[in-house]
């Protein structure tokens, strides 16, 4: 922490942060202002703790690099941190999304092997096994793109509902105490997250071909 502003209760210990602003100072270094929040970091009591741990630091070159760089802290969703999201103000290539590919993270719905069978057991036009093969083939990733996508859309959905709770609760609490009915709710919203990003890290997984990635990391930001 740079200053006492930066905690939302008084048991300020200045020592250390004078090192900090010590150090930044004889680098020369300047924090991008951060929009979207106040503090980056609860301990998720009943009475929580605020306080902004999290920062983003650059050189002059940097900043005439990038004028427009921004900071922006995004839902901390089941964390105790607030992640950053770093934008240069340069836009980026976003690859081809075209090629079909199937995603690890489909075999965790229940429906998926029989929706597999259904479609693959329907009967298909083709003068030898081979042209009828790659019809199946090609009506099955026709059927999955549709179904991935309306998923999707539910998933998506899901995420931001389950996430702004979160987000509102979470803000709310850095300036008073939360009801009992809100605390529970705060409470609850992270656990269904968590099930629902379970899903979100078997994709990040399979598209980053690591193999030395723990079961429950939900790291996505690494990938």
């Amino acid at each position: 922490m740079h200053y006492s502003k930066e905690k939302n209760k008084n048991n300020f210990n200045p020592r250390w942060p004078f090192l900090f602003n010590a150090v930044i100072d004889s680098f020369d270094l300047r924090e991008i202002d951060l929009t979207g929040r106040q503090f980056t970091w609860a301990n998720n009591l009943m009475d929580p703790t605020y306080e902004k741990l999290d920062r983003v630091l650059m050189i002059t070159e940097w900043e005439f690099k990038f004028p427009l760089v921004t900071v922006i802290a995004l839902d901390r969703g089941v964390s105790d941190h607030t992640p950053l999201l770093l934008d240069t103000g340069d836009p980026s290539y976003t690859g081809n999304t075209q090629q079909f590919k199937m995603e690890l993270s489909w075999l965790t719905h229940e429906d998926f092997r029989e929706r597999v069978t259904e479609v693959w057991n329907k009967p298909v036009a083709g003068q030898n096994s081979v042209q009828c093969w790659n019809r199946k083939l090609g009506a099955l990733r026709k059927h999955l793109r549709g179904w991935a996508r309306h998923h999707h859309g539910v998933y998506k959905a899901q995420k931001e509902n389950l996430q702004t709770v979160v987000n509102n609760l979470d803000t709310m609490a850095e300036t008073r105490l939360l009801t009992d009915g809100e605390r529970e709710q705060l409470e609850k919203a992270p656990d269904d997250l968590i099930k629902l990003l379970r899903e979100e890290e078997l994709k990040f997984y399979q598209r980053a071909k690591a193999t030395d990635v723990l079961l429950g990391d939900n790291n996505t930001k690494y990938f």
